[in-house]
Formats: C-alpha cells, sequence, structure tokens
C-alpha cells in the first residue's frame, strides 16, 4: 500500500469513532507502530484533527468529516462509460468488480450527483453477455496480473492449429476483439493472440522471469505503441 493511500484509510478507520491503538492501526495494514506514529503526525500537520497520544491510542474529533470525493458531471458519465464497457466486454469477475466500484461511487455521492452515474447518454449494448471467451479472458487477465506462464491451444487466421507457451505482458481491446500480447517461447519472440481464437488456455505454476528485452515496454516498442 503506498504511503498516500494508508494516510487515507487510516483516516477513514479512525473517523468510525473508535479509539485505536499504533499497534492495532499498525497490525491493520502491515507496519512498525513506528511507522503508524510517523503517518499521525503527518496527519496532524496537515490539518485532520485526531485526538490521542502514543500508548493510549488515537480518534478523529467527532465532528470532523471526511471530505467526499466529488465528480462533475462529465466525470461521472465517463466513470459509468467504463462500468458498462467492462460489463459487457469483460470477464465475469471484471464486470462484478465494475458494479461494485459503482455501488461505492453511488453511496458516497450525494443526491444531486447520482444522476450522472445512470450514465443514460452514453450507452454500451450486451452489458453481462459473456462468451466463452470471457472465461478465457478472465484466466488469461489473472495471468498478466501474476506473471504466470500459459499454454494455450490457438487456432490462427489460416484454421491452423498451434500450441504456444506464452508469457503474458498484457490484453488490449479493440472494440470488437481482445488480444493478448507477449512473449512466445516457441517463436522466441513477441506474438498477438485473439483470445477468441484460443481454444484452451492453462495457466502454469511457473511465473516467467523479469527479462531485458521481453519486458512490456519492449513489447510495446515492437508494435510501434509508446510505452
Amino acid at each position: 500500500m503506498r504511503p498516500a493511500d494508508r494516510l487515507f484509510q487510516i483516516v477513514l478507520a479512525l473517523s468510525r469513532g473508535k479509539v485505536l491503538t499504533a499497534r492495532a492501526l499498525g497490525e491493520r495494514f502491515g507496519v512498525s507502530e513506528r511507522t503508524i506514529y510517523r503517518d499521525i503526525n503527518d496527519l496532524a500537520a496537515s490539518g485532520v484533527p485526531i485526538e490521542g497520544e502514543a500508548g493510549v491510542g488515537y480518534r478523529l474529533r467527532r465532528d470532523y468529516q471526511v471530505p467526499p470525493l466529488m465528480f462533475d458531471n462529465e466525470e461521472l458519465q465517463a466513470l459509468a462509460f467504463g462500468v458498462q464497457v467492462a460489463q459487457a466486454h469483460g470477464d465475469p469477475a471484471l464486470a462484478t468488480a465494475a458494479e461494485r466500484v459503482l455501488a461505492k461511487l453511488d453511496a458516497a455521492l450525494p443526491p444531486r450527483l447520482r444522476a450522472g452515474l445512470e450514465g443514460g447518454a452514453l450507452h454500451v449494448p450486451g452489458a453481462n453477455r459473456f462468451s466463452e471467451a470471457s472465461a478465457t479472458l478472465g484466466e488469461l487477465r489473472c495471468a498478466v496480473n501474476e506473471r504466470q506462464r500459459v499454454f494455450i491451444d490457438y487456432v490462427a487466421r489460416d484454421e491452423a492449429a498451434t500450441q504456444r507457451i506464452v508469457w503474458p505482458l498484457t490484453l488490449a481491446y479493440w472494440g470488437v476483439s481482445w488480444t493478448l500480447g507477449g512473449w512466445c517461447e516457441l517463436r522466441e519472440g513477441f506474438r498477438n493472440f485473439r483470445v477468441d481464437r484460443i481454444r484452451r488456455a492453462d495457466v502454469l505454476k511457473s511465473q516467467f522471469p523479469d527479462a531485458p528485452g521481453r519486458r512490456l515496454n519492449d513489447y510495446l516498442r515492437s508494435v510501434d505503441v509508446a510505452p
């Protein structure tokens, strides 16, 4: 967790009204008590009204309210559009995560701004219509995130079948299809594979190394996309 994110999470934890010790906060966020003491001092110096002291515990002053995230209508429309894209063209887990984001925003926004989340002006057809490729997409997305090698059974454009072991580096959505970009062990070079042409994908237990010349930035340069 980044320090800035941890500071925000500390404020949220203290805003619930309970007195929390540095040890409890440290265990919650996986840092030392000394780090929590430093975070508390940084928050207090920035004007956050924290009550308490070291060895006793901390809480936010009761009349203090955490400032809500504020968006204008275009920003909300962009968020709603992104959620629809994830629901219509992502895998089921990604679509569910997008729905959770929308629910959190809806709960946090004042009533006058909630209408912007409905996304009526922008509509993405096909939400929650998952194909067989959607399940494969979810497996590949996890492999990209975890840097795990993938065995794929692939059918090329000329209907030729091939089996490859790929280091999955990125997934790209082109508006009509997804492609997997990565390092192909068989060809010893970067290759692209359409996800809907992958008949089978097995995520292997082994991770691929962070090898110079075979990283995401190298792939993007190879396909003339600025990293």
